[in-house]
C-alpha cells in the first residue's frame, strides 16, 4: 500500500515576506505580496486575513487594494523565497529518501516502506511529526496532506489548510478515497480550471457525486475521449503517477508591469532588452547556462500569452538570449497587436557551467566563443564598476 504526503508551505510567499521585513511586513495582518500600491501588477500571494475581503492571487493589485483599501504592498522576495524553498526541502530530505519539488513551495512525499523506521504509526502522526519538525527547523508552517496517490494527497493538503478550516494535516485513509471524493466538488480536483468547470455544470455536473452517477461512456458523449477517461479516473481516485527523487526545475525570470500600457512593438522590444539583459547577467553571476528561453505578455485585458524555445545546446551570452527571446516577441505580437500591460523573460534548462572562467560549454551555431568572451568582459565591468556602467546600445 502506497503511502504519499503533499507537504505544502502556508502562504509561503507571504511567510518569507514577513521574515525579511519583521518591522514592515512582519507587522502588517493585511499584507499582499506582489508590487507596489502603486504597481499594475497583479497579486502573488495574500495574508489569510486579506483573503477574507476576497483577494486573490493573480488579481490585479489595484482591485485588490479597492477590497481591502487598508493593506500593505510589498515586492516579491525572490532571492531569499529560493534559499527558503531550499531550506524546507533539505529538511524534508530527513524524514524519507524520496521527496518530488512540485513547485516553489510544494513537495511530495513518498513513505513507502518506511512504516518500521516510524515503529508503525499511522500515517496521521508521522504527518504531525513532520510538520512539528519542519516549523522547528524552518519557522515556517506547512499543511500535509496524505493517502494512496498523489491526487488524493493533493485534494487532501488543499482541505487542510488553514484557509479552507482545516488543522494543518488531512490523511485519507486507504479504502475511503470514495467516501472522501464524494465530498469534493470537481472543482476541487486539480487541472479542472474554469471553463472546464462550466462546461460540467452545463450538464448538471458540479460535484465528484454529480458525476459518479454517469459511466464512461455518457460522459463521453459530453466530452472528448481523452477527457472523459481523464475526469473518470480522476472522480474514482485513480493515479499511478509515482513520486520521483528530483528537484524542481529552477528557473530565472524577470518581468515588468508597465505603468502605462505599451502599444509599439519597439517600446516592448526595449523593455524585453531590459530584462533579457539582467535575467542573463543573473544566471551568469550564480555559474548557470540555460537551454530553455521563454517570454510572457499580458495584454491590456489581462489576456496572458507565452511562447518559449529551447536550444540544442546551453547559452549564457545576451545576444543569443536576447536573438532568441526577440523571435519569440515577434511571433507573440504578430498573433495579437494589442496595447500590453506587462512583458516578462524566464530562463531555464538551467545547469552549472563546467568551469565558470572559461566557460567551458560546447560550441554551436547559436552560441559562438566569441559570444562567450564577451559576456566574460562585461561581467567583469559590470562586478566593478557596477550594473549600470555598461549597457546594450538600446538602453543607453
Amino acid at each position: 500500500m502506497r503511502r504519499i504526503l503533499l507537504a505544502d508551505a502556508d502562504a509561503f510567499y507571504v511567510a518569507v515576506a514577513r521574515a525579511v521585513d519583521p518591522d514592515g511586513a512582519g507587522k502588517a495582518p493585511l499584507l499582499i505580496v506582489g508590487g507596489s500600491r502603486e504597481s499594475r501588477g497583479v497579486v502573488c500571494s495574500a495574508s489569510y486575513e486579506t483573503r477574507k475581503f476576497g483577494v486573490r492571487s493573480a488579481m490585479p493589485i489595484a482591485r485588490a487594494l479597492r477590497l481591502c483599501p487598508d493593506a500593505l504592498c510589498v515586492p516579491v522576495p525572490f532571492k531569499e523565497c529560493i534559499k527558503k524553498s531550499g531550506e524546507i526541502r533539505a529538511a524534508l530530505q530527513r524524514y524519507t529518501p524520496v521527496v518530488e519539488g512540485a513547485s516553489i513551495d510544494e513537495w511530495y512525499l513518498d513513505l513507502t516502506g518506511t512504516e518500521g523506521i516510524y515503529h508503525h504509526e499511522p500515517l496521521n502522526a508521522t504527518a504531525h511529526r513532520i510538520r512539528d519538525g519542519l516549523r522547528e527547523a524552518t519557522g515556517l508552517t506547512l499543511s500535509i496532506g496524505g493517502g494512496t496517490n498523489k491526487l488524493i494527497a493533493k485534494m487532501a493538503v488543499d482541505r487542510a489548510k488553514p484557509g479552507r478550516g482545516g488543522d494543518g494535516v488531512l490523511i485519507v485513509a486507504p479504502g475511503s478515497e470514495q467516501e472522501f471524493l464524494r465530498s469534493c466538488t470537481l472543482a476541487d480536483i486539480p487541472l479542472v480550471g474554469p471553463k472546464f468547470q462550466a462546461r460540467l455544470a452545463a450538464h448538471g455536473l458540479v460535484t465528484v457525486a454529480d458525476a459518479l452517477r454517469y459511466d464512461l461512456e455518457t460522459l463521453g458523449t459530453w466530452l472528448s475521449k481523452r477527457e472523459a477517461h481523464w475526469l473518470w479516473n480522476r472522480i474514482h481516485g485513480t493515479d499511478s503517477a509515482d513520486v520521483f527523487h528530483r528537484t524542481m526545475n529552477r528557473g530565472i525570470s524577470r518581468d515588468e508591469t508597465f505603468s502605462k500600457d505599451l502599444k509599439e512593438d519597439e517600446e516592448i522590444a526595449r523593455e524585453l532588452l531590459r530584462l533579457v539583459t539582467r535575467a542573463a547577467a543573473d544566471m551568469r553571476g550564480d555559474g548557470l547556462t540555460a537551454r530553455t528561453v521563454a517570454v510572457r505578455l499580458r495584454d491590456w485585458d489581462f489576456k496572458t500569452r507565452g511562447a518559449q524555445r529551447t536550444l540544442p545546446e546551453p547559452v549564457v551570452s545576451d545576444r543569443v538570449i536576447l536573438r532568441v527571446a526577440h523571435e519569440l516577441l515577434t511571433k507573440l505580437r504578430n498573433g495579437r497587436r494589442v496595447p500590453a500591460r506587462l512583458v516578462g523573460v524566464r530562463l531555464s534548462g538551467l545547469k552549472p557551467v563546467v568551469a565558470v572562467d572559461q566557460l567551458e560549454i560546447p560550441t554551436t551555431g547559436e552560441e559562438t566563443e566569441r559570444d562567450r568572451g564577451l559576456a566574460r568582459a562585461i561581467d567583469r565591468v559590470r562586478g566593478k564598476f557596477g550594473p549600470k556602467s555598461i549597457l546594450p546600445g538600446g538602453l543607453s
